[in-house]
């Protein structure tokens, strides 16, 4: 929890907090996988302690393709239990379900009426989106981006930790902030980006990235015989097709992986090379490599999962912890409009 600062000049949004802010929204599409991990959530966790953080399971976002009450309540819990099994401190950071402060709806709607519809139509989120889902292209798939910026702005976070293929996502959150400040008088600061490192995590199939629409995943909370099947399910490298060819490790996706998990990778390639390993060797390591990393965050998983009411006070805490700030926020933003 911050204090007011000091005062500042009029050039600077009131009401910022002394720390560096920090908002990030994650999708609840319940149990992470690997790709999730390594691209994202570490990130996260080394950032909760360098800023005043704030993690956000966004379900109003997910509406947008998610219409099944029971699973949509399901994937939330899930990812709430998988972010604080794989390294978010509720006591260093703040995790909340975004539905938990509706405030953000009515941000949404404000910041709607300055947002150009041009901008939206012409999104490239928009048009991937609608082409994903043809026989559902609902409003909320247009406006998606506004309730982004919603999100950002409404605890005024000034930073975004994204990956630098994201950055067109960001700029429009900014576009939109930058409208409304031109409109009503400097309020929200333009979120910047904080730029992590984000690898690129290929699929089981070696192909596309990880995700679960591709159905190429490793779920790296499931049980230790799941992770086995989904790693030894791997592409590795196609063109070696004996067992005493020699492989190719800068194109193998296993040999890629073991990058994550040990410092070894360069023996592990070299052995790839000279055909001294092959691939199944190398495969059945990376899956017990993967099981051991992920033993304590899968038995913690376990037990936040079996214990619903403790999970639920735990986000109930961080709703309450910014609900001060959204507050003052949206009173800020009602008077700068002239609403009651």
């Amino acid at each position: 929890m911050t204090t007011d600062a000091a005062p500042k000049p009029a050039a600077r949004p009131s009401s910022l907090p002394v720390k560096p802010r920090i908002y990030s929204g994650i999708q609840p599409t319940g149990r992470p996988h690997l790709g999730n991990d390594l691209g994202a959530i570490r990130n996260y966790v080394a950032l909760q302690d360098r800023y005043e953080a704030i993690y956000c399971i966004v379900d109003y976002h997910a509406l947008t393709h998610v219409h099944d009450p029971e699973v949509l309540r399901r994937q939330t819990l899930e990812m709430a239990a998988a972010l604080i099994a794989l390294g978010l401190d509720p006591e260093r950071c703040t995790v909340f379900v975004q539905s938990d402060r509706p405030e953000v709806t009515e941000l949404c709607w404000l910041f709607n009426t300055v947002t150009p519809v041009g901008w939206l139509q012409r999104t490239p989120t928009y048009k991937e989106k609608r082409a994903n889902q043809p026989d559902d292209v609902n409003h909320g798939l247009l406006t998606y981006p506004v309730l982004q910026a919603a999100d950002i702005a409404l605890p005024k976070a000034s930073l975004v930790p994204i990956g630098k293929d994201q950055a067109p996502h960001l700029e429009l959150s900014r576009e939109i902030v930058r409208a409304f400040n031109a409109r009503y008088g400097v309020t929200f600061p333009e979120p910047q980006a904080v730029y992590t490192e984000a690898p690129t995590v290929l699929g089981t199939d070696g192909v596309k990235k990880m995700g679960k629409s591709v159905g190429n995943t490793i779920e790296v909370l499931a049980e230790p015989d799941v992770i086995r099947k989904q790693v030894m399910s791997m592409v590795t490298d196609t063109q070696r097709i004996m067992r005493s060819d020699p492989g190719r490790p800068q194109v193998c996706n296993v040999c890629q992986m073991h990058r994550f998990f040990g410092d070894d990778y360069e023996e592990i390639w070299e052995g790839e090379r000279t055909a001294r390993t092959g691939c199944v060797d190398t495969k059945k390591l990376l899956a017990e490599r993967i099981i051991a990393h992920y033993a304590p965050a899968r038995e913690t998983y376990r037990e936040l999962m079996a214990d619903p009411v403790r999970l639920r006070r735990i986000l109930d805490e961080g709703a309450e912890r910014i609900r001060p700030i959204v507050e003052a926020t949206m009173t800020e933003v009602r008077e700068r409009m002239g609403l009651r």
